[in-house]
């Protein structure tokens, strides 16, 4: 009698199913953040700039520019504003590029989004090397996107020469989110070599597994850095339109934090 529970016992903490339970998830690191717990510009050190106003690839109406009438600092927070002026529309668009580039990892974010019809907030990260090719070919991931004119809706995506929404094969989920325009909410993806997994408040929403048939359905085995931005108009933004009495908008974030497994 004794021998036989011993084996049973045995066989259930090789199960992991013993006194010491089930296997613990992953660890996590964290490698780099920015808790906006400063006042000014965004730290030069983690965030650069993408300026101009040639449309972005999308039609988009804004100008980012470096101002930080645009993008500033205070209180807890980064506030990303979209202004009508008399010379049109400016806002901003930050990125970390050469500054935190990342292959693989948690990437999170907490964020209030704008409510205002024609506005365009994104939590985004693009390739930093470009080794597959111009987009689509070399990826992006989308890791919260919003558009005004369908207040709380939230979508996580990613894009890849396969899959992307100029072919109508775009990989996407979304959600209607409670609050989105009026409270902070968390934003994230968990990226592995085997898949990309996009949670809302951590709660799953969206699921995207490498297929191994190459870079075509899966380029996210290069480097990768973030973008914050708030675009206005453009093929999505302002697909139904603009209302210019809804500006200045603002997507406020209240911190950045990205990790990765313990070695």
């Amino acid at each position: 009698m004794h021998a036989l529970i011993l084996l049973a016992v045995g066989l259930l903490a090789c199960k992991g199913g013993g006194p010491e339970g089930p296997p613990k998830p992953p660890a996590y690191q964290l490698v780099w953040a920015d808790e906006f717990d400063y006042s000014g510009a965004p730290d030069p050190a983690k965030w650069g700039y993408d300026l101009g106003g040639n449309g972005w690839g999308n039609n988009e109406w804004q100008t980012y520019t470096d101002s930080r009438t645009n993008a500033s600092v205070a209180n807890g927070v980064l506030t990303i504003t979209a202004l009508k002026e008399a010379s049109g529309y400016t806002s901003a668009r930050l990125v970390s590029k050469g500054k935190g580039d990342f292959l693989y990892g948690r990437f999170e974010a907490r964020a209030k989004l704008p409510k205002a019809k024609g506005s365009w907030p994104a939590i985004w990260m693009l390739p930093t090397d470009w080794a597959y090719g111009g987009w689509p070919k070399s990826g992006e991931i989308d890791i919260m996107e919003h558009v005004g004119y369908d207040t709380n809706m939230v979508h996580i995506s990613v894009h890849t020469e396969a899959y992307n929404h100029s072919i109508r094969t775009q990989k996407s989920a979304k959600r209607i989110l409670d609050g989105a325009t009026d409270d902070f909410h968390l934003y994230r993806v968990d990226w592995t070599p085997d898949s990309i997994r996009g949670y809302v408040d951590d709660a799953p929403l969206f699921a995207f597994a490498n297929e191994k048939t190459g870079y075509k359905t899966w380029p996210f085995d290069k480097r990768f850095h973030l973008l914050l931005n708030l675009a206005v108009g453009g093929n999505w933004g302002g697909q139904r339109g603009v209302d210019d009495l809804a500006f200045p908008a603002s997507m406020v974030v209240d911190y950045v934090r990205v990790y990765q497994l313990k070695p």
